[in-house]
This record gives structure tokens, C-alpha cells and sequence, in this order.
């Protein structure tokens, strides 16, 4: 018996055509990766982000339908390509834009304060940062990961190869409208945040400038700023289970608002 047909092989053109697949699979999903929050954040490795790119591709090899490996040796590949990544940066950015409300929230009351000062660098953005922002951000981020919030956008991208294959070119119109909801979705979520505590401590700034005029000995230094800032502390304390109600209603506009981005794509 020839030995040759004993021992199984598989030709180098068949690996070489699915790994090119693989890599074309792992777009979408490592875009998103890279431009949502809590994966996104400089804080996390890049090798991390690689192999958690790798893994959650795993289950999509072979069960969604894509370009055969040929049209990837051309550059006709390359509108496929820009599609994925547009996809997954916009699902990312549309995440990401809606976190921005924490940051907007916790600077304007940090600033409202007197508490500007107090920034430090930012892990996740490498800039100076109020400490406040950075307080709501990580509250944020607790609340996100607390309700699942990472399993159902990583869930919504999984079903989107389904519901959107790859090698389709998408319309813009509903990645945009989803960027233009997001951004007026993030401003709104920042006022009713910051509002409560902007506003009592707008009252409390103008009793302090009634009262330093009305008697010129009291400096406002030694006088409104401990007090403004223990009523900020204090009125922190008090509102957060408000807060982190309404960062629950953040995470779940988020997540639905990945879903409508998707259900949108695939219906063109």
C-alpha cells in the first residue's frame, strides 16, 4: 500500500485561504474593540486586545458567510475591508460617545466647586483629568460591567456577522444618525447627572457672594471655598444612588442603541 495515502495533508493553499478569512473576520470585531470603552482604554495591553479579538472570532469561522479567500488578492477587497472597520469603529464610537457623559458630569461639577484643580492623569485617555470626572467614570464603568454590559455589546457584535454578513458594503446613513443620537444622547444624560448638584451649589455661591458683600471682612477664601467644597462632598454622597441610576439608563441606551445600529444595517 503507498504510504502517501496513509497520511492525511491539506494543501497550503487551503491554510493560506483560511487564515485569510480568519483575518478578515477578526475586522469587525477587533475594531470595535479598539474604539468601545472598558476595552478600549489604554489600560489594557495590546496583546490582551489581540487575544481576546482572537477568541471571540473562534465561534464565527466557518459559520458566517464571507468572500472567498481569492477576492482578498486584489484590491477589490479593500471597500470589504474599509466596511468592516467603519462597522466595528462605529458600534465602538457610539459606546464610547455615550461614556463621555460621566467625564462631561464630573468636570462641570469639579469646576463648579472650585475642585478643578484636582486632576491627575487620566489611565484611560492619558490626559489631566478632574478627580470627580474620574470618579464618575470608574462608577460608570462598574455599573457597565456590574449589568452585563460588556456581554451584551460583545453579544450584539456577534449576531451583527449574522444579521449583516461581511463582504456587503453598508449604508452610512444609519452610522451616522447613530453617531448624531449618541452625542445628543451623551449631553442630555450630562445635564440630568450634574444638574442636582450644579444647581445647589450655584445657590450656595451666590449666598457666599450676598453674604462676603455684605460683610467685607469675611474673605471668600477662608470663608466660601471650605464651604462650597464640603457641600460638594456632601451632596456627592447623596445623590450617587441618583447617579448610578441614571448610568444604568446610559448602559441600556447604549446597548440598544448598538442594536438598532445593526438592526438598521441590515435592512439597509
Amino acid at each position: 500500500m503507498n504510504a502517501e495515502s496513509l497520511i492525511p495533508g491539506i494543501d497550503l493553499t487551503d491554510i493560506v485561504g483560511s487564515i485569510t478569512v480568519f483575518f478578515f473576520l477578526m475586522i469587525r470585531i477587533g475594531a470595535f474593540l479598539i474604539a468601545s470603552p472598558a476595552f478600549g482604554g489604554r489600560y489594557v495591553p495590546l496583546p490582551v486586545r489581540i487575544v481576546a479579538t482572537v477568541v471571540l472570532t473562534l465561534p464565527l469561522f466557518g459559520r458566517v458567510d464571507v468572500p472567498m479567500a481569492e477576492t482578498f488578492a486584489s484590491l477589490a477587497s479593500v471597500p470589504y475591508i474599509l466596511a468592516e472597520i467603519f462597522i466595528g469603529v462605529t458600534a465602538g464610537l457610539t459606546l464610547n460617545i455615550l461614556f463621555g457623559a460621566a467625564a462631561i458630569a464630573g468636570d462641570r461639577i469639579a469646576s463648579t466647586a472650585g475642585l478643578g484643580f484636582a486632576s491627575q492623569i487620566d489611565p484611560s485617555s492619558g490626559g489631566q483629568t478632574p478627580v470627580v470626572a474620574q470618579l464618575f467614570g470608574l462608577l460608570l464603568t462598574l455599573v457597565f460591567l456590574s449589568l452585563d454590559g460588556h456581554l451584551s455589546a460583545i453579544g450584539i457584535m456577534l449576531d451583527s456577522y449574522r444579521a449583516f454578513p461581511p463582504g456587503q458594503m453598508p449604508d452610512p446613513a444609519p452610522m451616522i444618525r447613530s453617531g448624531i443620537t449618541a452625542g445628543s444622547q451623551m449631553f442630555l444624560l450630562a445635564a440630568q447627572v450634574m444638574l442636582p448638584v450644579v444647581g445647589i451649589l450655584l445657590l450656595i455661591n451666590v449666598t457666599i457672594g450676598v453674604i462676603t458683600r455684605s460683610a467685607p471682612q469675611l474673605n471668600i477664601f477662608s470663608f466660601g471655598f471650605p464651604v462650597t467644597m464640603t457641600a460638594a462632598i456632601v451632596l456627592l454622597f447623596l445623590t450617587t444612588p441618583g447617579v448610578a441610576a441614571a448610568f444604568r439608563i446610559l448602559v441600556e441606551n447604549g446597548t440598544s442603541m448598538l442594536t438598532i445600529l445593526i438592526g438598521d444595517l441590515a435592512n439597509g
